[in-house]
């Protein structure tokens, strides 16, 4: 093993160079974020300069934190790059030392970078978006919207129903755009309704300007339709809460719940799973920082190399988007869509160093 003071240094040097380069992604999106709320700003005469610059703060950690890995490969490229430039990799390559020993330190500091974002940060930065949330349907009023809408199955004394609520508002019991479906207990279709609002009480939904469509009978409008249903508030609420605004610390017990009420906790296993992944995560992006960044300067061909991390970097991006999609459709299990990535990730990483160094 390399040294202490060895360690180190290398260890500091991309702690450092990691964090500028996650504090400069930090910037840009709060810019823009700030740019789109200015805009928006004359909607409301509520919508100071002042609020909205401490609106977009509170709004970009969320944002930032799905940056991280990038911030990672590139302050890791970064790094490497400079103590290539500066001769020291050279140094320590004369004296003996073998990538995989200067390895160790930076992945030990992004790993552990990697747990205290997951344990500290993002608890941090669900707290601050839920707050901005809160603070921009204040100001800009309007229902709070869910990316997809809400879905819910239910089973009450009336018989099954599936229901569809496009947005909420009122602290979550007032909802917008519902779309019932009603069967019987055998599974039949009976009837189909459509709302422009209702609420949800205590054993029951209230509908209003409802629509009633049953087959071989004309449309029915009726003012109000109650519906009753086994569900509470606090269950039909968490449908609308999106998994990046959930602390990780919530996750579990908050899939629990919602697997409780009926509703699919794909998207919170996911996330869950995702979150105990970062760490080996980004620890993959500094592996495959390594592949594209150890060449020495005197070599020639720097800009070839940034290149490939680049194209490498993007590359896994997309798989994991893509590997995440299909574990929230339901064709992976959450585990193996949260850890694939990275596994993959790190493979290709170490797969490529050996054929570099003792190929």
């Amino acid at each position: 093993m390399i040294g202490r003071t060895l360690s180190f240094y290398l260890a500091q040097r991309f702690a450092r160079t990691v964090f500028a380069a996650f504090m400069l992604v930090f910037v840009l999106i709060y810019a823009v974020d700030l740019v789109e709320l200015l805009r928006r700003s004359g909607d409301s005469q509520r919508a100071t300069g002042v609020l909205m610059a401490g609106l977009s703060f509170l709004r970009t950690p969320t944002f930032a934190e799905q940056a991280l890995p990038f911030a990672v490969l590139f302050g890791s490229m970064i790094a490497f790059l400079n103590l290539s430039r500066k001769m020291e990799l050279v140094v320590a390559r004369a004296a003996g030392v073998s990538v995989w020993q200067i390895l160790v330190p930076p992945v030990a500091v992004i790993a552990a970078i990697g747990v205290l974002s997951v344990v500290a940060y993002n608890p941090a930065s669900t707290w601050m978006k839920e707050k901005a949330d809160s603070i921009e349907s204040s100001i800009f009023g309007g229902p709070v919207l869910g990316s997809a809408g809400m879905w819910i199955r239910q089973k009450s004394v009336d018989g099954q129903a599936v229901i569809r609520a496009d947005s909420r508002s009122g602290g979550g019991v007032d909802f917008h755009g519902i779309h019932v479906f009603n069967f019987d207990d055998k599974g039949n279709f009976l009837e189909r309704l459509e709302a422009g609002s209702g609420e949800l009480h205590e054993g029951y939904w209230m509908l209003h300007n409802a629509v009633v469509v049953a087959p071989g009978f004309a449309a029915l409008p009726v003012s109000t339709y109650l519906l009753a249903t086994n569900l509470d508030r606090t269950e039909v609420a968490q449908a609308f809460v999106a998994p990046e605004t959930v602390s990780f610390w919530r996750l579990p017990a908050l899939a629990a719940q919602t697997a409780r009420a009926g509703l699919d906790p794909t998207a919170y296993e996911l996330k869950y799973q995702e979150l105990l992944a970062r760490p080996l995560t980004l620890s993959s992006m500094v592996l495959v920082a390594a592949c594209f960044s150890l060449r020495f300067f005197r070599m020639g061909g720097i800009e070839y190399m940034v290149s490939g991390g680049v194209v490498a970097g993007f590359v896994l991006y997309v798989a994991t988007k893509v590997v995440s999609d299909l574990g929230g459709a339901g064709f992976l299990s959450a585990t193996v869509a949260g850890w694939a990535p990275g596994i993959i990730g790190c493979l290709f990483g170490v797969y490529i160093l050996l054929q570099q160094e003792d190929g």
